[in-house]
């Protein structure tokens, strides 16, 4: 590594430290309800919303009509994006006159988009038009990560009120989430990508003659604003098929750097949301340590296994599969952040990475995507962690857990057990289909356990709602569409739904105050625990899985042997 790259990532986590108070604050005041710079600007646009969908936002609702109200919204996009889709070809704004989707392809894509996860089997230049690109895919970037945020905030609630079944509107939360987060934030983030050179028009594909002397041609169309919330919600998927390395779309090595940065930015900043939404803002800082410290951690090994020298391929920097204007530790950092934060953009092949590097991105969405993971969905999906910790806790201690003054019931650890169960099962269950039928081996690129590892990665990516690929998986097929598709949807709702009964079992209970037997959430001892049940957790239930993929591919590696 050279210290400009040195440089880079201490810059980078100096720069998440340093912003997750301020957008945490801010985001504080607006999903309280309290005055902050942007009510002025947009406020009118807040209450036509609440007009159009005829919402009173005051109004708030229990646990289940919060949960139906988010399913029926997620239904209505699924819906309508499917749609345009199949009928693409008859829609405006298609100047490459591109055909329909295939029906199991816009159901793969659909689910995807709609579910945060953002999973491509198709490439986006040559397969989408401009209508659905922007109408579809960039609306549902915006809607789902506010759903994600949503659900936070419900959570919030049910930890910091007592004896009441309401956890908000749904509707409002979304609302506030889009208007006065994400949507500014997105078109700052947007103007600032087309001063790097990114591409933003309406223009048919341009054809341009090569020094080679053939014709070439070049995609245009309005990447910028797509890539902008693709970042910042924590979306993924690319206007291009190369994504994130693709010059129209990742244009200098600033760009990429911002690229990074801003997808850590919305998740980091919630837990300093949350700390000062519970009451207490050290805790949102203990569940920050406890994720940067996992980042670190992951960041480190890969870094190691990237730059460790290596007979098989000449003792050679990595470079196989990565953008030469990025080098390796750019593309690590990036592969790390994008797999810790279920992003899904990637801006080098995964499956050109290391074993020990691609075990990492693997690890990362096992875990559940809570290493500051997507927007809300990360926090959220710690929360689950946390009842785990305490819960773990209070048995050893023989006491009754707590959190905040909250008694952690059966209830509320069921719940979090199914959770955590949900992903589980869908990876572990789908993988070993796929690996074991004509229909999964047949999208193999590579055999032995780096073929295997495909297939895991791409179920981890699905049930992770990430949506990056180790690219060496042809998914685009109706077995895949259509596993996939189902892993995205268990991945999203199979979490969303008990976390939210969660929220509503805790929002009826009464605070208990801290005495001096209260078992603290707010030390270094608990971010040790919870760091343990995390790591304890995923290895139990993924180690063998990872054995038979990235582990042994990784000793057989250090013999000669590479598939």
């Amino acid at each position: 590594m050279t210290t400009i790259d040195v440089f880079q990532i201490l810059l980078f986590i100096a720069l998440i430290i340093g912003l997750t108070p301020i957008l945490g604050n801010y985001m504080n005041k607006v999903f309280a309800g309290n005055k902050h710079f942007m009510l002025p600007v947009l406020g009118w646009l807040e209450k036509l919303c609440y007009k159009f969908i005829k919402v009173n936002p005051d109004e708030e609702t229990n646990w289940k009509k919060y949960a139906i109200g988010l399913l029926m919204f997620n239904l209505i996009g699924f819906v309508f994006l499917f749609l345009i889709q199949i009928f693409q070809a008859y829609l405006p704004m298609n100047p490459a006159h591109l055909t329909n989707i295939s029906w199991h392809s816009a159901f793969n894509t659909a689910v995807s988009f709609m579910t945060n996860t953002n999973w491509q089997g198709y490439a986006g230049e040559t397969t989408m038009s401009y209508f659905v690109q922007m109408i579809g895919l960039t609306v549902q970037n915006f809607v789902s990560a506010a759903t994600g945020i949503a659900v936070i905030l419900a959570v919030i609630r049910g930890i910091s009120r007592k004896s009441t079944d309401k956890i908000g509107n749904f509707w409002t939360d979304l609302c506030r989430s889009t208007i006065y987060v994400l949507l500014p934030l997105s078109i700052l983030f947007s103007i600032v990508l087309v001063g790097q050179g990114m591409v933003q028009n309406f223009n048919a594909y341009e054809t341009a003659h090569t020094l080679k002397g053939i014709d070439q041609t070049l995609p245009m169309g309005p990447a910028a604003s797509q890539i902008a919330i693709k970042q910042l919600g924590t979306n993924g998927g690319g206007f291009f098929n190369a994504n994130s390395a693709h010059p129209f779309e990742n244009p200098t090595p600033f760009s990429n750097f911002l690229q990074i940065l801003v997808i850590f930015l919305i998740p980091a900043a919630l837990t300093y949301t949350y700390g000062k939404m519970v009451g207490s803002v050290r805790q949102g800082w203990c569940i920050f340590t406890a994720m940067l410290i996992l980042f670190i951690a992951g960041l480190s090994i890969s870094l190691y296994a990237e730059y460790s020298s290596n007979a098989v391929i000449g003792n050679l920097s990595h470079m196989e599969g990565k953008e030469v204007r990025f080098g390796v530790a750019n593309s690590v950092l990036f592969s790390v952040v994008t797999t810790d934060a279920s992003c899904g953009a990637v801006n080098a092949m995964h499956d050109s990475f290391s074993p020990l590097a691609g075990m990492v991105c693997i690890i990362n969405m096992m875990l559940g995507e809570i290493i500051f993971g997507g927007v809300g969905a990360g926090l959220y999906g710690m929360v689950v962690f946390i009842i785990l910790t305490v819960f773990i806790a209070g048995l050893m201690v023989g006491r009754t857990p707590e959190y905040l003054g909250k008694k952690i019931g059966a209830f509320e650890v069921q719940m979090a057990i199914i959770a955590n169960l949900a992903t589980s099962f869908a990876i572990l269950v789908f993988t070993a289909w796929a690996a074991v039928s004509s229909y999964g081996l047949s999208g193999l690129n590579n055999a032995g356990p780096h073929g295997f590892s495909e297939i895991l990665y791409a179920f981890t990516s699905a049930a992770g709602n990430n949506g990056s690929a180790f690219a060496g998986l042809n998914a685009n097929t109706l077995f895949y569409n259509l596993s996939l598709g189902v892993v995205m949807l268990i991945g999203r709702f199979g979490v969303i739904i008990p976390v939210l009964a969660i929220a509503g079992s805790l929002a009826k209970k009464n605070i208990t105050p801290s005495s001096v037997g209260t078992f603290r959430t707010d030390n270094w001892l608990f971010i040790g625990l919870l760091i343990g049940v995390i790591l304890i957790v995923g290895g139990l239930t993924y180690f063998p899985a990872l054995s038979l993929g990235p582990i042994i591919e990784h000793l057989l590696m250090n013999n000669g042997i590479i598939f």
